[in-house]
């Protein structure tokens, strides 16, 4: 437990709740529904527990209740009321705030005991929409602002690759029923975030194509050896942060070139595609917002 981030500065607090720190301190002073620690500096710090209690504290205040009622009950009282508060409408930011606090407390129970009970009430594709999708796009801005270490989020993706790798080879195991094309779906050089490209795996699995999984860090010149094997093509890539703004037309250009032709496609999706000029785009070449943008074209 000694390596675990166990405390945390007000500014986590608001990354990690969408509380600001304004109010929070505001909670604090008026109500006193938090104690934090002092340094010697009189810089405010919070342990995990304080964690906890502000996440279920704005849960309920997002259902109405107001801060200076919360503010008296005592410390049992409010993860009662948390859980008899869940309906199917705050499940999901309930779920995001238990997949937080088993990050930060590197704790796989509360992982899988978390998902379990969200599995037991929807399937794994709303999961992964209604809960994993917006919750990793969280953990991407928790992990720019300092919040988050990598570690932290190399724990929880890995928790959920195991959960795809799982539903995955559900699917995998029946014979493709759409033969027109088959999808080779990759990551660039350099390029490691792997979840993304998972789950597109798993949806277009689950529609009844062919695929071939090649992961993350994948040169043009593997690429060009799977055209030797198969006809109708659509590569498909998740660009998280590489091929950077400043290379990723470059890069389209070198794939457009190398790989692409009549009965080839590039589908292309992630924060980097905002970055490609409409003049370095093809017939050949599609580019999606979203995950759901991309299934939805399947």
């Amino acid at each position: 437990m000694n390596n675990i981030k166990n405390v945390f500065s007000i500014k986590d607090l608001e990354n990690l709740s969408g509380i600001k720190a304004h109010t929070i301190r505001i909670w604090e002073k008026r109500y006193a529904v938090l104690a934090p620690m002092r340094t010697e500096t009189n810089i405010r710090l919070y342990d995990l527990a304080s964690l906890q209690k502000l996440l279920n504290i704005t849960l309920l205040h997002n259902h109405g209740y107001k801060i200076s009622k919360i503010s008296k009950y005592p410390p049992e009282k409010i993860p009662e009321l948390v859980n008899e508060i869940i309906s199917s409408k705050s499940a999901k930011n309930h779920a995001i705030s238990s997949f937080k606090m088993a990050m930060m407390n590197f704790d796989q129970t509360l992982f899988f005991n978390t998902y379990n009970k969200l599995l037991s009430e929807k399937s794994f594709r709303e999961v992964f929409y209604e809960v994993f999708i917006p919750m990793m796009t969280e953990l991407g801005l928790l992990w720019q602002t300092d919040t988050i270490t990598p570690a932290h989020e190399h724990f929880i993706s890995y928790l959920i690759k195991q959960k795809l790798l799982i539903n995955t080879e559900k699917v995998q195991v029946a014979q493709p029923t759409k033969t027109d094309k088959v999808f080779v779906l990759y990551l660039p050089m350099n390029e490691v975030h792997e979840l993304g490209i998972m789950y597109l795996n798993y949806e277009i699995l689950s529609s009844g194509y062919k695929t071939i999984y090649l992961g993350e860090s994948v040169p043009l010149d593997s690429l060009k050896d799977i055209k030797k094997y198969f006809d109708n093509i659509v590569f498909v890539s998740y660009m998280t942060v590489e091929p950077t703004k400043d290379h990723v037309n470059r890069y389209i250009d070198d794939v457009k070139n190398e790989l692409l032709n009549e009965t080839t496609e590039l589908w292309c999706i992630g924060r980097m595609v905002e970055f490609i000029d409409s003049d370095h785009l093809s017939p050949s070449i599609k580019k999606f917002e979203s995950i759901f943008d991309l299934v939805n074209e399947l």
